[in-house]
């Protein structure tokens, strides 16, 4: 199993914690204290291993699809608003992560990096319409040669910290890691409205292998 780099400090020290609550009750240091402290530090390690685990999956050979940035569930499919990047209307589409999802965002497609804006703001629920707007977050535009696409890192209820990879100028690939958020989250994902929708709210995604939509083609009219 792979893990994000930003949680090898929180692997370590809740490793260190659930072994050292284990060696007192070795020694029987601690009394009951220690025997409820030690298997509760240790299911606290299990969790920390799970939260920032980085699983690799094969990217979907056909290079039309846009994969999903984020791991979790589909709550919101819809045409939308975006000036900051995309210029106007356009298609969205939400991912609500929960705490038991993985936090790795990966890039829905292969392109270059023209946009990137950090807001600070509000901790709201991320599955709240109003996260999208007042929640801390960070944008992420890229260019491609079928239109632009945007993708938002939102921080959730109880998230403190947004990682965001690319700076402006390079290229990612798609299935690229493009960054972190540190737990409960949302991405929103935005495309031009000509491109075709492929899932729908309610649906589960896995992040870098489910398709959300295919890119239009050039002979597209």
């Amino acid at each position: 199993m792979r893990f994000a780099r930003e949680g090898l400090p929180f692997i370590g020290g809740a490793t260190f914690m659930a072994a050292l609550g284990w060696t007192a009750w070795a020694l029987g240091v601690g009394g009951l204290v220690i025997q409820f402290l030690a298997p509760v530090l240790t299911v606290l390690a299990l969790f920390t291993l799970w939260f920032f685990r980085n699983p690799m999956h094969p990217v979907p050979a056909d290079p039309s699809l846009v994969v999903a940035p984020g791991q979790g569930k589909v709550i919101i499919v819809e045409e939308a608003e975006e000036s900051t990047y995309l210029g106007g209307r356009c298609r969205k589409i939400s991912i609500f992560l929960s705490v038991f999802d993985v936090h790795v965002q990966r890039a829905p497609v292969s392109g270059a990096v023209e946009h990137l804006i950090y807001k600070p703001g509000a901790y709201a629920v991320a599955w709240l319409d109003k996260a999208s707007e007042e929640n801390e977050q960070a944008s992420l535009g890229l260019k491609t040669p079928h239109g632009k696409i945007l993708v938002r890192q939102i921080a959730g209820l109880i998230a403190r910290r947004i990682v965001t990879d690319p700076e402006v100028g390079q290229t990612v690939g798609r299935g690229d890691r493009i960054g972190l958020i540190r737990f409960g989250s949302r991405v929103d994902v935005f495309f031009p409205l000509d491109w075709e929708v492929l899932c729908q709210v309610g649906e589960r995604v896995v992040v870098g292998v489910t398709p959300l939509a295919r890119l239009r083609s050039e002979g597209a009219s």
